[in-house]
Order: structure tokens, then sequence, then C-alpha cells
């Protein structure tokens, strides 16, 4: 029997500190539908939030903040709010950089024990440091006795932590999902102005995430490295950011090959995500599903942040999908999980074959239903 996120943080609280929790802060991760690296660029996105993610339970200290990471082989922390302590390229870096970034944003931040557990893997492409973020600013925000500390507010803090403390240079698109995501709906968030509208899924959609086990690194510099590139692209086109741009603007621009083809992928693909909306909301699967499609292959070829393995178990679910759905990489790239939409009656089909294919190439089939309107 899976133990949820909850149940771990309170149990580690337990053991710990010999007592239980005050309260259990969650938040979720988040499968992109559609629109990556996008929400750097001020575009629009097209994310869901999982029933995964990461707890934190709590109770009230002095001035003090003590945690333990269960997921981190039990590894602690503890500082004074007077004197935060910078990152150290571990978990501790999210803690601290939330404890230290949320006064800024109205959010106060009271001395706590807390007790951290999750069940999303690192590296898997799923926000599992956004999740953890939003898990922190919702269990500080408890502790203060704010009960609705507001997703915008809390998103920003954990955007400002990724910047500041874990050295990347990301869009607000994770912390938003997982800060203001619906259960069993996407969210069409314009990282423009930050406003979200929230699209019911189909009831015989299913929406299933496949692992390519080939584990991400974002910190490397790849990621900030598409992030400079499309500012470059926006500069050079005059504008402030290529949310601002078309693509015949793009196309005709005297620009460096390179960064002509990154920013093509950043304005065809905010294009998609709000066709895909629109495909969503009227239930079209076959439409949404050749929209994903065309997704990975800006992916792969105009921003160059798919992988062979990622690519190849793309392949895999379109060709057993067909044409009632599709599939694409999703997050960040370099690696990560792969997304596929289909009928809820395909669901088993698919994974059926799936593993069989996989096994018989030695590979795992590790998939988890993010959701299908019949019963799982």
């Amino acid at each position: 029997m899976n133990i949820s996120a909850r149940e771990k943080a309170r149990e580690a609280f337990v053991t710990h500190f010999g007592e239980e929790p005050q309260g259990v802060a969650f938040a979720p991760g988040r499968v992109n539908l559609i629109g990556d690296h996008v929400d750097y660029n001020d575009g629009l996105v097209l994310p869901m939030p999982l029933a995964q993610g990461t707890a934190v339970a709590w109770a009230p200290a002095s001035q003090e903040v003590e945690a333990i990471a269960r997921d981190a082989s039990g590894e602690t922390d503890s500082f004074r709010l007077s004197v935060i302590p910078g990152p150290d390229g571990s978990w501790r870096s999210y803690l601290r950089g939330m404890a230290a970034i949320m006064p800024e944003f109205g959010l106060p931040v009271p001395g706590m024990r807390l007790a951290i557990a999750g069940d999303l893997s690192r590296g898997t492409g799923l926000s599992s440091s956004a999740s953890l973020e939003i898990a922190l600013a919702r269990a500080f925000a408890q502790a203060a006795g704010n009960k609705n500390p507001g997703a915008v507010a809390m998103a920003q803090a954990g955007q400002q932590t990724e910047h500041r403390y874990a050295g990347v240079q990301c869009g607000i698109m994770d912390q938003m999902a997982s800060a203001a995501g619906i259960s069993g709906h996407a969210t069409l968030l314009d990282c423009r102005d930050l406003s979200v509208e929230h699209i019911a899924l189909p009831e015989d959609w299913a929406v299933l995430i496949v692992q390519s086990n080939v584990t991400r690194g974002l910190v490397d510099g790849e990621y900030n490295l598409r992030r400079q590139q499309c500012e470059t692209a926006a500069k050079a086109l005059g504008l402030a950011s290529l949310r601002e741009a078309g693509s015949e603007l793009v196309t005709q621009a005297a620009l460096d090959p390179v960064v002509k083809r990154r920013a093509r992928h950043v304005v065809e693909e905010t294009d998609r995500t709000r066709q895909a909306a629109i495909c969503l909301a009227a239930g079209d699967l076959s439409g949404f599903g050749a929209i994903l499609n065309q997704s990975h292959a800006s992916l792969r070829d105009l921003f160059e942040v798919s992988h062979p393995a990622v690519d190849s178990l793309v392949t895999d679910l379109q060709t057993l999908i067909g044409g009632r759905g599709g599939a694409r990489m999703t997050g960040g790239g370099f690696g990560g999980a792969v997304v596929a939409v289909m009928e809820s009656a395909a669901l088993d089909p698919v994974i059926q074959a799936l593993r069989q294919q996989r096994r018989a190439a030695a590979l795992p089939c590790d998939a988890i239903i993010a959701w299908s309107g019949r019963a799982t």
C-alpha cells in the first residue's frame, strides 16, 4: 500500500520531534500539457496539477527553523530567522530561500519545526522543486495564521527562490501550476499578467505520464542558456519579450540561426497553447493530440531540449495512440517525462502495449495516470 506524502511527513515529524504536528501543508506537482519554455517569455502555458506532490508537517517554534527531510535520508537543517544561511546546493537551498524571500512578498515567516516528505522524484520533469516551494509557503503561512496567502505571492516567492538560491532562471509556470491548480482541470496561465482560466478535463479523456528514466539536469547551464538566447532574440527585435513577436516578424528578422530557431519555437508554441486550450474546452481530442505532436517536434528540432530516449518513447506512444490523441516531452527537457493524451477507453491497452515494448527492450515503464474520467 502506498503511503501518501501527507502521512509520510506526519510520521517523519512524530519520529523526529516526538509529538504530533499542528498541521500538514501540501502542494502538488504538475504536468505541463503544452507550453514549455514560453513562461519566461511571457507566453501561455497549459499545466495541470497531480495527485502526487510534497507535504510539510509543521508546528510553531520561537525564532528558529528546524527541519528534517524524510526523502533525503533524514538530513536536517536549522537556522535562526535573523541569520538565514545561503544556498548549499541541496534541498536546504529551497527551505532557506523561501524563508528569506517570502517576507518580500508580504508573507511573514515564523519560527517553526517541520518535516518534509513527498512522492515525486527529482529530475523527472514533474516540478518537484516547485511543489516543495509551495508546500513550504503554505506551511509557513499556516503557522503565521494566514489561511489564504494567495497563489501569486507564493508563486513569485518560489520563482525568486529558484533564481537566487537554486541558480535556475525559470519562469513562473511551475509555481503557479502548483499554487493555483484545481484537480481535474488544466490551468491556462498567461505568464505576462498571471491571469488563469481553469478548463475541465473531458470525462472521456485520459492523461498518462511516462518516465524516460533519463534524469534531467538543468543547472548545468543549458536551461539558462536557452533563456539567454530568447532574451537575445527579443532585444534584437526591439521587444520587451518574445510574447510581443509574431511568426512573420521572427521569420523575416536577421537573427543568428540558432537564436532564430529558439524564437520560432517560443512564438509558435504560444500560439499552439492557445489553440490547444480551445480544443480542450471543445473536447476535440484529435485536434488536441495533433498539437501535442507538433509541440514535441518543435522542442526537439527548434529548441533542442529533447533527448534520444525521450524521442523514442514519444514515437512509441504516438504510434500506439494513433490519431485519437498525442504525446510530447514535458518539462524543461534534457530527459524527464513524456505526457500522452488519449481516450479513456484506450488507456489500459496503451499501457499494456507500451510495457510489453519496453520490457522487450529491457527498459522500465514507470507510468502515472494523471487523469482519467473513468475510475482508476
